[in-house]
């Protein structure tokens, strides 16, 4: 939950920089930097205050996190709402950060945009600002609602999501091989940022008191990106177009 906020700047920041934009890696590197020390804040005012750490009670069961649905009601009559975060801090303070992350991008973001963003029309400049206002609420129900489930499927939602962006981002970038894909050296930091996702997600899933039988399996990070550049050629859809007009 603390990285969709980055990835999610990060791709509304590519979509809506423009093939020609110069603003794209600057406003990048801010989004880091805003998500980074979000971070670093919430951890700062969270219990011990002051120190990058946190006292956090152990999840033992998917119920810990939705203790709202257990209050009292004696004699079931009246419910007595007595319940506290048996998580702490693990589901409040995903609020903390989001609300810093939102305060940090309206202090930084809008004067760096208005300033470096000269390639895009004056109607474009703010868009990925405007997305980030719909998508941290989103983000903020989500983890509301969801956050017991996403605390156990987190690892394989990563997986899954990581897949599928990259093939859609090769796809809509029209990659179809090692040249195409090497060509431009931002098409090289979105391949390697899904490397890094792929891996945490398997780092995620691997058993603690097993790391050397699951961590060998690092070594297929690769091999999605490499399945798509060989098998690309066969369903390009010029080429299944013209074969469907000659009979074949």
């Amino acid at each position: 939950m603390a990285m969709l906020p980055l990835v999610l700047h990060w791709f509304f920041i590519e979509w809506y920089s423009g093939k020609k934009s110069s603003s794209a890696l600057f406003q990048h590197i801010t989004a880091l930097f805003e998500c980074s020390m979000a971070a670093i804040i919430t951890l700062l005012v969270s219990d011990p205050v002051g120190v990058l750490y946190i006292r956090s009670c152990r999840v033992l069961m998917l119920s810990d996190w939705y203790t709202m649905l257990y209050n009292p009601s004696p004699d079931y009559v009246t419910t007595v709402h007595c319940t506290h975060e048996a998580v702490y801090p693990l589901y409040t303070i995903v609020f903390i950060y989001y609300a810093f992350c939102l305060v940090l991008m309206m202090l930084l973001r809008p004067l760096l945009v208005k300033k470096i963003a000269c390639g895009l029309g004056k109607s474009d400049r703010f868009k990925s600002i405007y997305a980030a206002l719909y998508f941290f609420p989103i983000l903020t129900v989500l983890q509301a609602v969801g956050g017991g489930l996403l605390y156990y499927a987190f690892p394989y939602i990563i997986l899954v999501l990581s897949l599928v962006t990259l093939a859609v981002y090769m796809s809509a970038s029209e990659i179809e091989n090692c040249y195409d894909l090497l060509v431009r050296k931002k098409r090289l930091i979105v391949l390697f940022s899904h490397w890094l996702l792929h891996a945490y997600g398997i780092i995620s899933i691997s058993r603690v008191d097993k790391l050397e039988q699951d961590l060998p399996l690092l070594a297929l990070v690769p091999t999605p990106a490499l399945f798509y550049l060989f098998t690309a050629k066969f369903t390009e859809p010029s080429r299944i177009l013209s074969e469907g007009a000659n009979g074949h």
